[in-house]
């Protein structure tokens, strides 16, 4: 009797392997491992509520949804072409070296600019593809889809090669006291600085891609003209 509550667990597992409703899976599950420990109906809501009403942040991706399909449908990326035209001399590669930038100053001063799914795909990502069709008029699906994957590369990079070269930021906090703990003299502002070192390398590294990006589109679009 002492596992029956762990009913839950045997629950959610044949819900995942049978593909049902992952939200109706998890919520059945607390529902019956409460009833089995001896909690009344009454008192698993109230502990369900209270949970949800804690952890409401874990839901804000509802929310990020909406904004990117309002976004697209009132015409971001419409709204980009026309700003990204009046930027003279503005190539792929220019715009995302220039986000890239962006991204690690704002790391710098542990500013989250929202990641892929409130930041990149509803902003960057359209604008990166409105400065291709600035530059070459149109554009097929793989260069699209190379856009795509250029602007998510710069995400990461300047995410993850700046995130640390903030003082107080929880990675350095972390890598100072792991050291501290091994017996090594190595504080949140050396490891601020190291990693400053590292994220300049790879700005430039992020640059040199993004020259290289450019000059395989204008190669492609060329020779496509040419053929024309």
């Amino acid at each position: 009797m002492h596992y029956l509550p762990l009913i839950g667990v045997l629950i959610i597992v044949i819900g995942f392997i049978m593909k049902i409703d992952t939200i109706a899976v998890v919520i059945i599950a607390g529902i019956i491992t409460g009833l089995v420990s001896g909690l009344s109906l009454t008192e698993v809501l109230v502990l369900l509520g209270q949970g949800f009403t804690e952890n409401r942040l874990v839901t804000l991706f509802v929310l990020t949804l909406t904004m990117i399909g309002l976004s697209e449908r009132f015409g971001l990326k419409e709204q980009a072409v026309y700003l990204i035209n009046k930027i003279k001399g503005l190539t792929v590669g220019r715009f995302l070296s220039l986000y890239l930038l962006i991204r690690e100053v704002a790391g710098m001063f542990s500013l989250r600019l929202g990641g892929h799914p409130q930041f990149v795909r509803p902003l960057i990502e359209p604008m990166a593809q409105a400065s291709a069709v600035a530059n070459y008029e149109d554009t097929d699906e793989e260069t699209q889809e190379r856009i795509k994957a250029q602007a998510s590369v710069m995400e990461n990079m300047g995410n993850f090669y700046a995130q640390n070269t903030f003082v107080g930021s929880s990675g350095t906090l972390l890598i100072a006291g792991t050291l501290k703990s091994l017996g090594y003299d190595a504080p949140a502002a050396k490891i601020a600085v190291a990693s400053l070192v590292i994220a300049g390398i790879s700005l430039l590294m992020g640059i040199v891609y993004n020259i290289w990006f450019d000059r395989q589109l204008s190669k492609k679009y060329k020779k496509a003209g040419g053929d024309q």
